[in-house]
């Protein structure tokens, strides 16, 4: 129980942190 929002929310930040990565590189 709960296990997939985890899931879910550790890909999101994941993302972000890679998203971030790129816009400073795009910077």
């Amino acid at each position: 129980v709960g296990y997939g929002k985890i899931f879910v929310y550790e890909i999101e930040k994941e993302v972000r942190i890679r998203t971030g990565e790129m816009d400073a590189a795009a910077i």
